[in-house]
């Protein structure tokens, strides 16, 4: 594919401010516009997608939660989790939704496999799994034939706050992360291979990752 595909690391960023972008930025992208991926952290809070349901908010206390348009329950996103946001065109792709949730859940899994991790996606249960715990989430919203949010991987996080929430309304589903299954998992390495590994999956070659939005 000639088209670049422009990959940035904002760092640890308000959610909020993020989603707005994310709104913005495919409500006026034209055809000619290069598809993007934006790594980051949120700092702690609980975000529910449009299917969410308020029973598997189970005991969010001092967390804020947020109503969010995206697919899906309800997650947890803090510190040490690398999220990865991807806004790519569907139909100049020439691939669906469904294609794209494999796409990322195979970046995933090839991500953890560098790491010595053996992971794998579930058919009826988005997101990637190990030994039946989930060590990352999926969430997409689809607008004007192109996508935004995108995908959730625990790296070295406390999980503790999932047990206030059914993550991704799952009653009793454990979380892990990556630390607790390789030692020598760094969130700074993490976010270059799953850039690598997304970027490969999508039919682009290994993009150079930007700091910040310019």
């Amino acid at each position: 594919m000639e088209r670049d595909l422009i990959c940035r690391d904002l760092g640890i960023i308000d959610y909020t401010e993020t989603w707005e972008r994310m709104k913005q930025f495919t409500q006026t992208r034209t055809k000619d516009d290069a598809d993007e991926i934006w790594l980051l952290e949120h700092p702690s809070l609980f975000t529910q997608g449009q299917a969410g349901k308020e029973e598997h908010l189970l005991a969010p206390g001092d967390i804020p939660v947020i109503q969010v348009d995206r697919g899906g329950q309800v997650t947890y996103h803090g510190p040490g989790q690398l999220v990865a946001y991807v806004m790519v065109d569907l139909k100049r792709l020439g691939i669906g939704v469904r294609d794209l949730v494999s796409v990322l859940e195979n970046a995933v899994v090839g991500t953890l496999v560098q790491n010595s991790i053996k992971a794998y996606p579930k058919p009826d249960a988005p997101g990637v799994y190990v030994d039946e715990r989930k060590i990352a989430s999926l969430g997409l919203r689809v607008r004007r034939g192109c996508s935004f949010h995108g995908l959730a991987l625990n790296v070295d996080m406390d999980l503790t706050p999932f047990n206030r929430i059914n993550p991704c309304g799952y009653q009793g589903l454990q979380m892990v992360d990556m630390k607790r299954l390789n030692k020598d998992a760094i969130l700074s390495n993490v976010k270059v291979q799953l850039a690598n590994q997304l970027a490969e999956q999508l039919g682009y070659s290994y993009p150079a990752i930007q700091q910040g939005w310019k």
